[in-house]
Order: C-alpha cells, then sequence, then structure tokens
C-alpha cells in the first residue's frame, strides 16, 4: 500500500486522468519512498499542459507557469503539477534557453538529473523506471540519466547536488560520472554563490559529511567553492575527523571556521553569502571555542556564549579532540545552575542605580551594571536587591 501521502494525493491523479491526461507521481517522492525515507510532500508531472490543468482545476496559482509549473489547490491541500517538457540548451549552465512543452513521459524523465530521480509511479503504485534508477538504488549508486558529460554542462550545480546525495544517502558515484565531476568541476563557477552555498549546508548536514567532503577534494570541486582553493588540507583534515557524522550543519561552520587558520572568520562566512546572523553566530562561537580549548569552561564563559552556542562549541571540542564521552550534558547543567542567565534577571536596574548614586544615566551605568553581572554570575554576591546595594557599598562604588 502506498505511504498516505501518496494516497492523499491519488484523486489528483485519477481527476487529470479522467480528464484524457496522463498523471503521475515523480522525483524526490519516489526515490524516497524505495528508500524509506521521510517524505515531506509530492510532486506530480502531467501530459496535461497548464492551460489545460487550469480547466481541470478551479483553483490553482502560477508559480512557474513558463516552466510549466502550477500550484493546484484541491481539498484545502496543495500540490505543485508540472507539464512533461524538454529543455533546449543551458547558456548559462544552470536554466534552460528553451522550454518545449510535450505529451511523453519518458521524454520528460530523460531530462532530469540521477537515474534515482528520474522514476515515475502512477496513481496504482506502478513504477515507470526507463533508466534503471530502482537498480541504482538498490545498489546504492549515485548516476547521471545518459551522459554525465551533457548532464554538468546543462546544469553545472547537479555536480553539487550529486556530492549531496552522497552525504545525505551514503552512496558511491559511478566511474562515468566520478570522471565527468573532476572533468568539469570548473564549470561551478559560472553558478551563483547562494546556490553552492545551499548545496554545501546540506552536505554539511548528511550523516556521510565525510565521504562527501573528501569527494569535494578528490574532484577539485572545493576549488570552486567561496574563498576555499586555498584550504584543501583543512577540507581533508575535517573530513578525517572520526565523529564528523555527529555534527550538525551549523557545528560544521564552526569546526570549518577551526581549520582554515588565519583567515578572518567573518570574512569568509560573508564570502559564502550567509545571513549576518549567521556570521555573527559561528563568529562569537569560535572566540568562545578558542577560550574553551585554551583554559577549559568556567561560569563566566558559559554566560557569554549562552546555552546553543555553548552546546555548539562542546559539540565541535568533541568531535575535533575524538572525545570518547560526550561532556554536553554536563555544559548543560553547568549552564543551568548559574545564578542568572541574562542581564535581565538582575534584580536590580538602571534606574536603582540613579537612585543609589544620585547621578543621571550614562556610560557609567552600563559599566556598574556589567561589574554586577559579573559579580553574580562567579557567585561573588547573591542576585538580591539589598545585597547588591551593600557590595557596591563595600566596593566603594556609591
Amino acid at each position: 500500500m502506498l505511504p498516505s501521502i501518496f494516497q492523499q494525493a491519488v484523486p489528483v491523479l485519477k481527476k487529470i486522468e479522467r480528464a484524457g491526461f496522463d498523471a503521475y507521481f515523480v522525483g524526490g517522492s519516489v526515490r524516497d519512498h524505495f528508500l524509506g525515507r521521510p517524505i515531506n510532500d509530492v510532486d506530480i508531472a502531467t501530459s496535461a499542459y497548464p492551460q489545460e490543468l487550469k480547466e481541470i482545476f478551479p483553483k490553482t496559482i502560477d508559480i512557474g507557469i513558463e516552466h510549466g509549473t502550477i500550484l493546484v489547490i484541491e481539498e484545502g491541500r496543495e500540490y505543485e503539477i508540472t507539464t512533461f517538457r524538454t529543455e533546449s540548451a543551458y547558456a548559462d549552465f544552470r536554466r534552460p534557453d528553451k522550454v518545449e512543452f510535450i505529451r511523453s513521459l519518458e521524454g520528460d524523465l530523460e531530462r532530469r538529473d540521477f537515474t534515482m530521480n528520474s522514476m515515475a509511479m502512477d496513481a496504482d503504485g506502478k513504477v515507470y523506471d526507463p533508466f534503471m534508477g530502482l537498480e541504482d538504488i538498490h545498489g546504492r549508486v549515485i548516476r547521471t540519466v545518459g551522459s554525465p558529460d551533457l548532464r554538468f554542462n546543462e546544469d553545472a550545480l547537479r555536480m553539487m547536488r550529486g556530492v549531496r546525495f552522497v552525504s545525505q544517502l551514503g552512496f558511491k558515484v559511478d566511474p562515468d560520472t566520478l570522471n565527468a565531476l573532476k572533468e568539469h568541476s570548473s564549470l561551478l563557477r559560472h553558478i551563483a554563490v547562494e546556490r553552492k552555498t545551499m548545496e554545501f549546508e546540506k552536505i554539511m548536514g548528511g550523516k556521510w559529511k565525510r565521504e562527501a567532503l573528501t569527494l569535494l577534494v578528490r574532484t577539485n570541486l572545493y576549488t570552486e567553492l567561496p574563498l576555499l582553493t586555498q584550504h584543501k588540507e583543512a577540507l581533508q583534515q575535517v573530513a578525517d575527523l572520526p565523529q564528523l557524522e555527529v555534527i550538525n550543519k551549523d557545528q560544521a561552520w564552526l569546526l570549518l571556521l577551526t581549520y582554515i587558520g588565519d583567515t578572518d572568520p567573518q570574512e569568509f562566512l560573508k564570502g559564502w553569502r550567509l545571513p549576518t546572523k549567521t556570521v555573527r553566530e559561528r563568529s562569537k562561537e569560535l572566540e568562545v571555542l578558542q577560550i574553551r580549548r585554551k583554559s577549559g569552561w568556567s561560569k563566566t564563559l558559559l554566560y557569554r556564549a549562552g546555552l546553543e552556542a555553548a552546546l555548539n562549541v562542546e559539540k565541535v571540542h568533541e568531535c575535533i579532540e575524538s572525545k570518547p564521552v560526550s561532556s554536553v550534558e554536563t555544559v548543560k547543567e553547568e549552564y543551568h545552575s548559574l545564578a542568572i542567565t541574562s542581564r535581565q534577571q538582575l534584580d536590580v536596574t538602571g534606574n536603582d542605580l540613579m537612585t543609589w548614586t544620585d547621578k543621571k544615566g550614562g556610560p557609567w551605568m552600563k559599566e556598574l551594571l556589567a561589574e554586577i553581572e559579573s559579580a553574580i554570575v562567579t557567585n561573588t554576591i547573591k542576585n538580591d536587591k539589598e545585597t547588591i546595594r551593600r557590595w557596591l557599598q563595600t566596593c566603594n562604588r556609591l
């Protein structure tokens, strides 16, 4: 029996078929069905042209109609449905110059990237697999549909997608496809940084990232990634870490920053066009990690880091040191034992300080609050307003 996510969409396929057209589930959902992986949504391909689909379904939204894709809203659910198509030359190594709608399923499947993504399944669960994708899934092989030279010249980002599937699935790349990755690696320079970053983050989030990073090095694809050309050794060192598979995407960036040496971390991360928040967080974590590796955790360092950053730092430290026993839970317990975890928890305010000193607000107030904050975090004094006031008097600060 088909998983429920397919069953929910079967009426959509049937409705298209009753109108005299073919319709199939295609792409990643079919692949993941046979891999036993979670499926979040399904893609549907059909012989019906966009205007014909609009006549079949009363509620549609044009989301990529120039490429044959419309969004169909049926029974409160949304489905992306794309007309079978062929694609002409790819002048920019990414997008086809021209799309032509066709009625042939096989013609549509043969334009796809890898055999495991070129299968179709009908409403009854029957699989159409002209390029032996199911066989490659069983063999755990990543192979292009047809000539890998042609596929990668059409869309150079497919090379990064291939490496991403290595990381996510643990599959091997077939020899012809591997040779083409090496031969055409320079084509990646035509791809926007943002697209390469998206794929790289998925690579770094996969279970088999060790194999994927090694593949980036072996094929020289790494030389076409932002600011990595001079860091072949660093990439391979990261790939060789025994506990790399437990590191998540954010921790992977921190790990990479640790190994790339004197490169300015903010400039490196900005080169990947990462969000400002991400650049700021990873850069701060790198500073914390460097102190943690040199001096260990202190209450002050834990407080400065915050829980999420502290856990990222500790996980990366474990990975670098290949520690057999995790200390992440200990860090979590120590963090939760802090007297306060944010300035907002202080039992005094700037208004209290102005009242006690009879001064107007200014930089002095921020500095004094920071001293109080530090004294409480290190358990020098309790977080109690009267205790804080007496301590300030003792220190001649009032």
